[in-house]
């Protein structure tokens, strides 16, 4: 099996309210909302540069963003690594990202704060 290489993706939402249980992996709001950024996050990504060889994101955390209304996203997100498989470019990834998401701003349901992206190979 090829090896994987992993990058993080890191945003913070501005219209989900962070709360105490976002911090718990066990509970029910980690979980159904860890759920809502996979539907998100992995149909994106399969159509950036990586897309055929992008193997999946896991959420680290959820943390609290800049005011109460706003809950920042970590993830760590994996593609395979190998002869065939192009150089990671964090930047070309993020420009795509950007794109994608309409400048920052909107993923699915949530809207993003449009300066906390960040894509680091």
């Amino acid at each position: 099996a090829p090896a994987v290489k992993n990058f993080t993706l890191n945003f913070t939402i501005t219209n989900l309210q962070f709360t105490a249980d976002l911090q718990k992996p066990n509970s029910r709001r980690f979980k159904s909302t860890e759920k809502v950024m996979y539907h998100y996050l992995d149909p994106l990504l399969q159509r950036s540069s990586i897309g055929p060889h992008f193997t999946g994101c896991k959420v680290t955390g959820f943390r609290p963003g800049k005011n109460r209304d706003s809950t920042g996203v970590d993830t760590i997100c994996s593609y395979g690594k190998g002869p065939q498989v192009p150089k990671f470019n964090p930047d070309e990834v993020y420009q795509e990202l950007k794109t994608m998401t309409s400048g920052i701003t909107k993923l699915g349901i949530y809207s993003l704060d449009n300066k906390s992206l960040y894509v680091n190979g």
